[in-house]
């Protein structure tokens, strides 16, 4: 029986949205594995709009639903809709939306707090033993929902590869565990069911990227 799949999206658009490239990799490797996948996003105004050729944000005004459905093809649905017991499993791609949408990581780090919707559906995850798996970024979700979780968002030395190897300083002082792994692969926490991989934490190849998504895409089943 095919594996039923949330998967939530926090915008389009790696500096104030889901990264493009770590969505569709998660979406192909569910497709290719047979899995029945439903799109969730928030129907709320993004912290802010950024212009992606320059880097900087702009006085626009999105909404993360709309953008999401970019992604979607059209077929993106409110995540105050998300009903956990329809689901075997849930995915959250990485990008800034993570940290500016879905939470305000962005700006708070550590002492962050979680869009409130979106942390009630991950603990009703894990209490009904549903696998989590998170992208890039995204990890951060669970060190701040799941205290003493095992996870990755790649290497903990900061270099021209892995520029934001920081986080994984933050998610120690927060009292998880961080596993340095690479990024073709995902680290499982088997004791919380949830498998996290690094993507574009790492400066990598879109295909080293594609890779460890498929790593964690296929771990994640396994659990489902």
């Amino acid at each position: 029986m095919a594996k039923r799949v949330a998967v939530i999206l926090s915008g389009c658009g790696v500096y104030d949205g889901t990264e493009i490239h770590e969505a569709s990799a998660v979406l192909v490797h569910l497709s290719r594995a047979g899995a029945k996948v439903q799109m969730f996003a928030p129907n709320a105004d993004q912290m802010h709009v950024v212009n992606h050729c320059e880097g900087k944000p702009t006085e626009e005004k999105r909404n993360i639903l709309q953008e999401s459905a970019r992604i979607a093809r059209g077929d993106v649905t409110d995540l105050a809709n998300l009903d956990v017991s329809a689901f075997d499993a849930l995915i959250i791609p990485g990008g800034f939306g993570v940290a500016k949408n879905l939470s305000d990581w962005a700006v708070k780090n550590k002492d962050c707090t979680i869009q409130p919707h979106l942390e009630k559906l991950i603990k009703a995850f894990h209490k009904a033993g549903k696998p989590l798996g998170m992208c890039c970024i995204s990890p951060i979700l669970a060190a701040k929902i799941l205290p003493g979780c095992e996870l990755t968002v790649g290497q903990d030395k900061e270099c021209e590869k892995w520029p934001y190897a920081q986080t994984a300083g933050a998610v120690k002082e927060m009292g998880c565990k961080h596993v340095n792994t690479d990024v073709e692969k995902a680290h499982v926490d088997v004791k919380n069911k949830l498998v996290t991989t690094s993507a574009f934490m790492c400066n990598a190849p879109f295909h080293s990227v594609f890779d460890g998504i498929g790593a964690l895409v296929k771990e994640t089943l396994k659990l489902a």
